[in-house]
């Protein structure tokens, strides 16, 4: 089974950078895609970014382009998925998540953009920017 781990949420005030992980184990398959979402108090899921495993290409949301970033690093039994966040504000104050989505076919350069593709959910780590 498909196992999500997050980590590296944090305080931190507006204007300062930080970098989330997530640890994807137990893939059977070799194309898919992680994305990122984040739940502020209050508010629906919003996805924030996703990267394909097929051609590591990447999707940002407007409300964090030119602010937050999406890589990955892969051996055979695990992939680690990082979201470098960057001149962080208030309004970044959330949940985040890591998600999984499985590729429709082999070699499909998938995405991840809303919460209903999602296959299996990572549990969250916290964001809270201080102003």
């Amino acid at each position: 089974d498909v196992q999500l781990q997050a980590s590296g949420g944090g305080l931190v005030q507006a204007g300062e950078s930080l970098r989330l992980s997530c640890i994807v184990s137990g893939f059977s398959f070799a194309n898919y895609a992680i994305g990122w979402f984040r739940q502020a108090p209050g508010k629906e899921r919003e996805g924030v970014s996703s990267i394909s495993s097929n051609d590591d290409s990447t999707w940002i949301a407007d409300s964090v382009k030119g602010r937050f970033s999406i890589s990955s690093t892969r051996d055979n039994a695990k992939n680690t998925v990082y979201l470098q966040m960057s001149s962080l504000k208030s309004e970044d104050t959330a949940l985040y998540f890591c998600a999984y989505a499985k590729s429709p076919r082999p070699g499909h350069t998938t995405l991840i953009f809303s919460a209903d593709q999602v296959e299996v959910w990572g549990k969250g780590t916290l964001v809270t920017v201080s102003s």
